[in-house]
Parts: C-alpha cells; structure tokens; sequence
C-alpha cells in the first residue's frame, strides 16, 4: 500500500507541479481575511479600459449587490440548498465586509445549464457572474454582443487570479488567463478556471459480485461483456432476476458509456482529423465510432444496459440504482465511485454491508491500448454578462475568491468537520452537518479552480491522496486506470465562431441520436445511426466542421513562418 500510495503521489506532483508551478501562495496567507479592509479602486471600469481607476484607498466602496450563477447538481442524501447554506452564508458574509457587496447566489441546473443559460442571456436576467463548460456557448454569446470584454481589467481588477492561474505550458508564451483570448483582437470574453487533476473517467464494477462468480477483473472487452452476462444470468447481489441492471447510464450516452466508445475509435487519426471532426466535443463522426455505439446496441437488446437509461437526464435515477444494490458496472468520473457527493460506495454499503466497487480498465483498442481521454489544464469558463449593472463588484469578488485564503477555506473548511490535518496536510472527511459540501472541495463555489490546492506543491497530493473516505488503495487505483494511455486534450489556438448557434441543437439533438441508436432493433441499427448523423451534420455540425478544417489550415500555416 504504502508503495502504491508513493507511485500515485509522485505522479500527482509531477503534475501539479508542472501546472502549479507558478502563482500559488504559502505562509501568511491562511490569516484570518477579515482582519485588513481591501484597498478598493475609486471609480468603476471604464469603458474603453482608461483610467481603470485611481489611487487605493482604505475606505470601502459604497454598497452594491451583485448575483452569482452556481451550480445546481440535484444531489441527494440530505445535501443542502446550493443557493443557501453555511458556505454560502460565509462568502456573503465575508464579501460584505470586505468589500461592501452583497451576494446572492443563482441555480442553474448542472444537467441543463446550456438552455437555460440561453433563456437567461436572452431574457436579460443572467446572473452578473455566470460559468459553463462550453467554450462554443461563450463563443455565441461573445458573437451576439451579450458579454463584457474583460482584458481591459485584467491586470488592475483580477491580479489575484491572474497570479494563481500562471502561465499556459499548452500554449507556451501565453498566461492560463489568456486562453480564451481572441487570436485576431486579444479581447478577452471569459476566463477559465485551472484543473489541479486532468484525470477525466474509468469505469466501475461490482467486484464482490465477481468474487462470487469466481471471476477475476476484466482486462478485455470480452472479459467485461462476459461479467455483464454472468451478472444478468446468475444474480450475485441476490437482488431478483428481474431487478439486476448489469450496467447503467443516462441519457448523455456518449459521456457515460465513453470508455468502451473510445476503444472503437481509430487509434491512428491524426491531431487534426480528430480535432476538427470532434463536433461540440461530440465524437460521433471520428472513425469507428458507429462500432462501439453498435456494440452498445448489442448489449442494449441482450438484457445488459439499464433500459430506463434513456429517459434519465441527470446522475438521480443512476445514482439510486447503483446505491440500491442492483448495478453491476458504470462508467464516470475518475473518483465518482469515491466522492462524498454523491456518496455512492457509502451508501451503497449500507444497503449492502459487503459490497465493494473497484476501478477496470478493459477496453482495448487495436493499437493495444486502453486509450480514454484527458481533461484540458483549463476547465471552466466564467464570465459576466452585458446586462450586468455591476461590473465593478463582478469583478472585485472574482479577485476576492480568487485569493488563496478564500479559496483555501471554500475547499477544506473547518478542522475536525470537513478536514483533518495528517502531518501538515489537510485530508477531507465527510461532514455530516449543515457544513456539508455539495461538491468535491465546493468546486462550484470556488469557479477558478478545479481540484484541491492547499497552497504547496510538494503537499497537494498528499492532499488529494489522502482526501477520501475510502481505502487509499481505491483511489491508487482508479487514478492510474484514468490516466492510462490518456490522451491529452487538444488545443488549437483559434478563435471559433461557428458552434456557438447550434450548440443547444446539436447537443440534444446527438442525445436522441444516442439514445435511439442503442435502442433499436439490431437490423435497424444502421438506418437509424446514418440518417439520424446525417440530420445531425444538416442541423450545424458540417458549417463548425468547415470553421474548423479553415482555421486549422490557418494555424499551421501561421505556425510554420
């Protein structure tokens, strides 16, 4: 154990070192925030980024009041209201105080957030901070005018956060800050938070009901479909034939069931065919891909895959199932299994005291490979919208949580309820009282981060190692089946316009797509996936596929004079 822990902290230091390198802050600054007023600028933002302001002062600003989009994940087992509860009372609190603005936080649906988003932008009632995942929903924002250019202000208002994002190793030369950065103007519409950890997914199963079936962990895309057969025809849980759920998913199927679609795709496919047919991170056109949806297909009409998976649009029903007992195997976040929210190896075993979840990785592909992908260094966006009447305090609070000592609280709380220190290291434990988190280390809270940071490089791992209420061993090992023949995120420095319309279109319109194409008959498998992908490429996908296939010729082209 020790041995494995030591291989998995070296791995973690090597990686947070290299994107943690620069900006984090260490000793005095875990004091109390409150103890210093914050040397607030005179004047609000200027429009044409002159004069931003004057000289600091000590005196606070006049009051005002901003809201703050956050992240409504629908998580259950008793969590609290995202947009009130302890963490949200302490950031109002200390806000308050510290700059005289008031906060009122805004739910916006995790599983929804792209529609509406697009009925709050359109509607002019946006929260003055807002955040996404989709660079190509900013993009269509950015294009309609419905968002504030930030470069102006980066440098005065936000030298917290540019300080701790640091510089870019994926685009050399370039601060993390300047990633969503126009290429042609260097206008700056949103700004991106930093991923600690760029492992993204594995896949989960029952290894108990593999230890009563005699079988060993899967290595191989057979080895994994028979497991799935044997659960389905034997019942190890002893929850009822009619009851077992060999494997569950949602409706987002090319997320949760990625792995084993990954393995059918074409390991020989250059950067760029991957990178322009790669539709709104959609893979559906990439070769091979139809193969591994058939073979969802396969398992679909053998019994194997939850037959209620396509009307589950968020983790709720998933989630139930799997912590019920019935569920032999999903695929997920890397840690999914593991985390407090949503609890599902804790909760599980206490419906089933003996039962344990393991991390596999099985899916081979022909190069011999279990290639997976790897999240980007940068994560998510966020930005302020055009209808903001406040972009003074939008940006003021952004620096203020982009401190190390506000962020540091937001992610580990209060010693002996959300954290235990083990030799000078902060390692997270589960509270069981209004301190609960909703997400892992509050990541909805802290927008510009991703992943814990305790102010050290050398400790961070340590951290992150030591931060679940499970065996280490479990963590060990899920880590290195997600980082496995990862493949790293592509990044192609080009300003992209094109996605922004059709995002919502496509997305929903690829689920149904998915969703109907695991369904159907196995003779009607082909007529359904063509004509469903050529109504997708009608709706949009071929107009990004043309953006993209331009700009890249343009970026290799500018690259190579």
């Amino acid at each position: 154990m020790k041995k494995k822990l030591l291989s998995i902290l070296l791995v973690f230091m090597l990686v947070v070192s290299v994107l943690g390198a620069c900006g984090t802050k260490n000793g005095d600054d875990t004091k109390d925030p409150g103890k210093e007023a914050t040397k607030a600028p005179t004047k609000a933002p200027d429009k044409e980024g002159e004069d931003v302001f004057d000289e600091p002062v000590d005196e606070l600003p006049e009051y005002s009041e901003i809201t703050v989009e956050i992240f409504d994940r629908g998580t259950d087992g008793g969590k609290t209201d995202p947009t009130n509860n302890y963490y949200t009372d302490w950031i109002k609190e200390k806000v308050l105080e510290e700059l005289n603005i008031g906060v009122t936080f805004v739910a916006v649906s995790r599983w929804e957030e792209t529609q509406q988003l697009n009925n709050l932008m359109a509607a002019g009632t946006a929260p003055d901070i807002c955040m996404t995942y989709s660079g190509d929903l900013v993009a269509n924002y950015r294009d309609l005018g419905g968002l504030v250019e930030l470069s102006p202000y980066i440098d005065s208002y936000l030298p917290d956060l540019k300080e701790f994002l640091g510089p870019d190793l994926a685009l050399p030369g370039r601060d993390m800050i300047q990633r969503n950065m126009d290429s042609t103007t260097g206008e700056i519409y949103s700004l991106p938070a930093r991923r600690m950890n760029v492992a993204q997914v594995t896949t989960f199963i029952r290894k108990d009901w593999l230890d009563k079936l005699g079988l060993g962990l899967p290595t191989t895309t057979q080895e994994y479909y028979d497991a799935l057969v044997a659960f389905k025809e034997q019942d190890p849980g002893g929850v009822g034939a009619n009851n077992v759920v060999p494997f569950t998913m949602t409706s987002d199927v090319r997320w949760r069931a990625s792995t084993i679609l990954e393995s059918f795709v074409d390991p020989n496919l250059s950067t760029e065919e991957r990178w322009v047919n790669s539709v709104i991170d959609r893979q559906y056109l990439l070769p091979g891909y139809k193969e591994g949806v058939r073979f969802l297909n396969k398992m679909y009409n053998e019994g194997l895959i939850d037959n209620q998976f396509a009307l589950y649009k968020d983790d709720t029903d998933s989630d139930n199932l799997i912590k019920s007992g019935v569920v032999g195997s999903f695929i997920h976040n890397w840690d999914q299994a593991y985390r407090d929210t949503p609890g599902l190896l804790r909760d599980l075993q206490e419906n089933v005291p003996d039962a344990e979840i393991v991390s596999i990785d099985p899916f081979v592909n022909s190069a011999g490979q279990t290639a997976k992908g790897l999240y980007d260094a940068a994560g998510l966006n966020y930005f302020i919208p055009s209808n903001c009447e406040n972009v003074d305090g939008a940006l003021r609070y952004i620096n203020w949580l982009s401190k190390f000592e506000n962020r540091y609280y937001l992610q580990i709380g209060d010693e002996g309820v959300t954290h235990e220190m083990v030799d000078g290291v902060p390692q997270l434990i589960p509270a069981e009282n209004e301190k609960i988190m909703n997400s892992p280390q509050n990541i909805d809270y802290t927008m510009m981060i991703n992943g814990l940071d305790v102010g050290d490089v050398s400790k961070n791992a340590a951290a992150l190692a030591g931060s679940y209420a499970v065996d280490a061993d479990l963590i060990v090992k899920a880590y290195e089946d997600a980082m496995r023949d990862g493949r790293p995120a592509i990044i192609v420095p080009v300003t992209l316009s094109a996605a922004g319309p059709y995002t919502q279109v496509l997305t929903d319109k690829g689920n149904e797509l998915m969703s109907t194409a695991v369904t159907a008959s196995p003779d009607n498998f082909d007529k359904v996936w063509d004509d469903g992908i050529a109504d997708w490429r009608a709706n949009g996908a071929d107009e990004i596929i043309a953006e993209r296939q331009t700009k890249y010729a343009e970026y290799i082209a500018s690259s190579a004079n």
